[in-house]
């Protein structure tokens, strides 16, 4: 097959391209599936070791003795060294390769956990989750930006995706394992052990990605043209590799062929396209997720629940998120990412305001002055119908913008930028959350969010752009002429 070289506009790319439009049929090769397996056990490390810690701390704050502002510290310190590691590896990743990178934030995790299992008091416990959150936020910018550049433009939405199905799955096994080794092990060290489960797929990690190559994006950038083939070769027939490398080559030839770097971001067109992809991160999590994932089981305490009542509730938590993300993958194949984030957004929205109703309005105890389960179940149904909206729509379409809508020239240093939003904002929530629910309530607290979250859903209606069926270089040309 001969290829015509020469300058590609918006519109050929897509009527001339079978490798990319979205008429694609581009096919997923079996290495392309084994790279993904591999990777996204970074995202099953990232549900596990943010989700243990909902249960954990039910034993935790008996043995450390911890008052709110402890609880919050030891929660929100993964938090902080996330919100370091994702802004750190993103740039890194741009200089010395996703690949490496991974490889690094797997040691990071083997150390944070054993650490913080073997931990005695606060100090040692907040400096070990600092090393796993580091771990935690470099995997959350770098996995979905490598798997987006390793995907097929056709299949991309639900292969990025999978990363957002595997930090559910390792958040429900962490919601199992609480409960199954608090039932098997009772006692105050039961959650020693809930924090060390995470150690194996963690070197399972490591080893995998020694075998593991570059994306041909990233070879393509650093001036390796023929290993960025040598890959392509391997993930995409003969045919679409040789589309796929032209646009590559005439993506690199727009942009000089280098590396970006911050003073990259000030170019108006690219700081447009920063500004809404960062922002839209930062209100993605101020409907207060983390919050509901973390603590969970003490929100579930403080309605009325007894503590084994609390755990087993929190298995539903995560079997909806599991469940709700195979239905997001599967409704990627037909609904935009703008729509889909829009209807996530506004059904966050509306079960932030049926907590806040519920906690307002029902008391805590009934007339025999005995606790109101009613209330209790009925936190637990606003909690499940907000993970429904949250893991069916917008926390997908959230992970799949981050790794597709950044230029190829800053797309590493931006998304960790964003991802470092998201865990700074995370961080806060985390930080503020026992402290506003002991204050605020119930109601309050969800009201906040929920008012928040209804701002959240403008600035989407807005400004979110529309990305689906695109090539990340079509995306790249379509950004750019819709913001220069």
């Amino acid at each position: 097959m001969i290829i015509k070289r020469g300058k590609l506009t918006m519109e050929n790319y897509i009527s001339t391209n079978p490798a990319s439009g979205p008429n694609s049929k581009t096919k997923i090769e079996p290495f392309t599936k084994l790279v993904v397996l591999f990777a996204t056990l970074g995202g099953l490390l990232f549900g596990y070791d943010t989700g243990v810690i909902a249960g954990a701390l039910l034993f935790i704050k008996t043995e450390l003795q911890l008052d709110a502002v402890a609880m919050g510290m030891i929660t929100s310190s993964l938090l902080f060294g996330a919100a370091f590691g994702a802004l750190v590896s993103g740039r890194i990743s741009d200089k010395i390769g996703r690949r490496k990178i991974i490889l690094l934030l797997a040691t990071a995790f083997v150390i944070g956990e054993v650490g913080s299992s073997l931990s005695h008091n606060v100090p040692q416990m907040v400096f070990f989750r600092v090393i796993l959150g580091i771990g935690v936020g470099g995997v959350a910018a770098v996995v979905p930006v490598y798997i987006a550049e390793m995907a097929p433009a056709n299949r991309r939405g639900q292969l990025v995706t999978l990363q957002e199905l595997m930090i559910v799955s390792g958040q429900l096994i962490a919601y199992i394992s609480n409960f199954t080794l608090h039932q098997l092990f009772g006692g105050e060290n039961s959650w020693r052990w809930m924090l060390v489960m995470a150690t194996l797929p963690a070197v399972i990690l490591w080893f995998g990605m020694l075998f593991m190559p570059d994306s041909p994006r990233w070879y393509a950038l650093n001036g390796k043209l023929a290993k960025a083939k040598e890959v392509l070769l391997k993930i995409r027939s003969k045919e679409d590799a040789q589309w796929e490398l032209l646009e590559i080559e005439e993506t690199l030839s727009d942009e000089n062929k280098q590396n970006g770097s911050l003073k990259d971001l000030t170019t108006p067109w690219i700081f447009k396209v920063f500004l809404i992809g960062v922002i839209f991160v930062m209100f993605q999590q101020l409907t207060g997720v983390n919050a509901i994932m973390y603590y969970a089981p003490t929100i579930l305490q403080s309605s009325g629940m007894s503590s084994d009542a609390a755990l087993f509730a929190t298995i539903a938590n995560g079997v909806v998120s599991v469940v709700m993300t195979l239905v997001g993958i599967w409704l990627l194949g037909f609904i935009g990412r703008r729509t889909m984030a829009l209807i996530g957004q506004m059904g966050c929205t509306f079960a932030l305001f049926f907590i806040a109703v519920v906690g307002f309005f029902i008391p805590e105890f009934n007339s025999s002055g005995e606790v109101n389960l009613v209330r209790s179940y009925l936190v637990l149904i606003g909690m499940l119908l907000f993970l429904c909206a949250q893991q069916g729509a917008l926390a997908p379409v959230m992970w799949l913008l981050v790794s597709e809508m950044f230029p190829m020239k800053v797309r590493g240093l931006s998304a960790g930028i964003a991802v470092f939003t998201l865990w700074c904002t995370n961080f806060s929530v985390a930080l503020i959350f026992p402290s506003l629910l002991n204050v605020a309530g119930i109601s309050g607290t969800y009201l906040i969010f929920a008012c928040i979250a209804t701002v959240g859903s403008l600035f989407m209606l807005r400004f979110l752009p529309e990305t689906k069926g695109r090539s990340l270089e079509q995306i790249e040309h379509y950004l750019k002429e819709k913001y220069e």
